[in-house]
Formats: C-alpha cells, sequence, structure tokens
C-alpha cells in the first residue's frame, strides 16, 4: 500500500462527473506524491474550494449544471489558483475558448494519466522557477500600475490587480528581459505551452494588457513588434 503524501505536498483538486475517471486520477496522482481532493460539479467544487486551498484545479468542461469554463470563469474573478481543463473538443477554438476564460492549459481526452501528470508539473515547476528567478528583481512600473516579480504581484495606486498564474508568469517573463523582443515561441517555452500554438500566447498577452494598460487597443507598456512578437517597456 502507497505512503500517504506529505503534508507539504502540492493539493489539487480534480472535478469531473466521471465517476471512474475520478477515482482513477485520484489513485494515481496520489501515487505520484500529491495531496487529492475530487468533486463530481461546480457545487461541490465551490464548496471545497471556500473550505480548502488548493495549489491547483484540473477541470472538466463538459460538467452537469454550470461548465467547467463557467466556473473556470469565476474561479479567475476571485483566486489565482492555476487551471488544467480536460475536454472531449480537442479543436483549436475549444482551446482558444479555455484561454480565453483563464485557463493555464487544456488536454484533450482521451489522455494518458502520465501526460496529466506532466501538464500538472510543469505548471508547479514554472511557478517555483518564476518566483526563484524573480527573487533578487525589483518592482517594474507599467505607469499607474506596480508589478513585483519576486511575488508575481500587479497592484495599481497600491490595491493589488488579480492575475491568474499563467499571466504572472507571462508577465515575469516579459519583466526579465524588458526591452527586448521575445517571439511567441519564447513566451510559449517560458510558460510550458509549446504545443498550444501561437494563438494561445495572443489571447495571453490580451488578457494581460486589459489589466496593465489605459488603452489595450492603444498599448504603450506591452507592445506587439510585428512579425516577431512582443516586448514590454516599462515606464
Amino acid at each position: 500500500m502507497a505512503s500517504p503524501p506529505p503534508p507539504d505536498a502540492a493539493h489539487l483538486l480534480v472535478v469531473d462527473d466521471d465517476s471512474r475517471l475520478r477515482d482513477l486520477l485520484r489513485r494515481f496522482l496520489e501515487r505520484e506524491g500529491f495531496r487529492v481532493t475530487v468533486a463530481p460539479d461546480a457545487v461541490e467544487a465551490r464548496r471545497l474550494l471556500k473550505a480548502m486551498q488548493f495549489d491547483l484545479i484540473v477541470l472538466d468542461v463538459m460538467l452537469p449544471g454550470e461548465s467547467g469554463l463557467e466556473l473556470t470563469e469565476a474561479v479567475r474573478r476571485e483566486r489565482d489558483i492555476p487551471v488544467v481543463l480536460l475536454t472531449a473538443r480537442g479543436a483549436p477554438e475549444d482551446r482558444i475558448a479555455g484561454f480565453e476564460r483563464g485557463a493555464d492549459d487544456y488536454l484533450a481526452k482521451p489522455f494518458e494519466p502520465r501526460e496529466l501528470l506532466l501538464r500538472i508539473r510543469t505548471i508547479l515547476r514554472r511557478l517555483s522557477a518564476a518566483a526563484a528567478s524573480a527573487a533578487s528583481a525589483g518592482p517594474v512600473r507599467l505607469g499607474d500600475a506596480v508589478f513585483d516579480p519576486a511575488r508575481g504581484l500587479l497592484t495599481r495606486h497600491g490595491e493589488p490587480v488579480r492575475l491568474t498564474s499563467g499571466e504572472a508568469a507571462l508577465l515575469a517573463a516579459l519583466a526579465a528581459r524588458a526591452g527586448e523582443t521575445l517571439t511567441r515561441e519564447d513566451l510559449a517555452a517560458a510558460l510550458g505551452q509549446e504545443d498550444h500554438g501561437e494563438r494561445a500566447i495572443d489571447v495571453q498577452v490580451t488578457r494581460l494588457r486589459r489589466k496593465i494598460e489605459r488603452d489595450p487597443r492603444e498599448p504603450a507598456f506591452l507592445q506587439t513588434v510585428r512579425g516577431r512578437g512582443y516586448v514590454l517597456r516599462p515606464g
């Protein structure tokens, strides 16, 4: 019998209405060293989110009642927990819809549990690496907003502006090389999203601009370099 995960292990919330898949993922991820709590729908997931702290959510899109996309959007208004979406619909436009709602990654069913494990570890490692690499970096001023890479914290007039983990990682990657043009491939590698395509980066840049720019249609700080990529110009 496998030993229980240590108390400081990352805590995952798995939300899926398929009881067999829920149980499979719970047992598999616990064997891989995670603490795992499961829920069959958004109602139970919301109750658990109020009662416990989680490091990452694995969330099925096609839930009864409130969908996974709707729950992702609701989570994003309140928390910055990373979200990995699971769905039987793997078309590019479905992945983009997930990123537009604030998901950090997207995995089409059927999938191998080890592939999900890889996605989870990539996100958690990315967050840890971003915090470590930013520890010695100073705050970056973006007009009336300030981004602290060490904490992944964006504030405006001293008030926190909520960022998803993906948005914080994207802004940290840009801030670490401020003034330098980064290709979409550079940014996808920094976020561990090499297989999601350029459009996924564009969607996340659009979301980030809404939070740091006075006019996202005329960005002053996160600028497009036509034919090359993006550049962050603090000021």
